[in-house]
């Protein structure tokens, strides 16, 4: 699962829909809370892009090739606190839970705390297992190529991007 930037709307605005029509919280300004949540998803994709930079930034001054980024993405990740792939989706429900517990634009949190994480996981979970879906229509207009070639690694990563555009996962 992976958060994308262009999905950032999309998952705020349900989480926000699904959460005031059940009367889980109740909110002051609605386009407040809409900007809090986005700033949290939007601040945990800076931190990420960041980890990614740091760890190519070390393979490049280390010698490493390309195949290392999973490791050292990992380790640089460990050292800033920052939770590991698996570990992402309780990360951000945490995180959004947080906010709206300290946002002043949310005038009453009425839910549960294990409603409030059901929900916010479900949206997220959602809106962020796109990825498997992406991969499979993306083998399936590439089938003809053998996986594992350099011409099969760059139309996949072609395809990926039109797809992603396409989509509006990208901005």
């Amino acid at each position: 699962m992976r958060l994308f930037s262009g999905k950032i709307p999309t998952i705020v605005e349900d989480a926000v829909r699904e959460l005031t029509s059940t009367e889980a919280i109740e909110v002051e300004s609605r386009e407040e809370v809409i900007l809090d949540l986005e700033a949290v998803l939007k601040e945990f994709l800076r931190r990420d892009r960041k980890i990614v930079d740091e760890a190519k930034q070390r393979m490049e001054t280390r010698g490493l090739g390309y195949s290392h980024l999973g490791k050292m993405k990992s380790q640089v990740a460990k050292e800033r606190g920052f939770p590991h792939y698996d570990e992402q989706l309780p990360y951000l429900v945490e995180q959004l839970m947080t906010m709206l517990f300290h946002s002043k634009n949310v005038a009453e949190v009425f839910a549960e705390d294990n409603v409030l994480r059901k929900t916010l996981t479900t949206i997220l979970r959602k809106h962020m297992d796109v990825e498997s879906d992406l991969d499979r229509e993306v083998r399936s207009k590439i089938k003809n190529l053998t996986e594992g070639t350099a011409t099969f690694e760059i139309e996949y990563a072609k395809i990926v991007e039109q797809m992603k555009r396409k989509k509006g996962l990208t901005k």
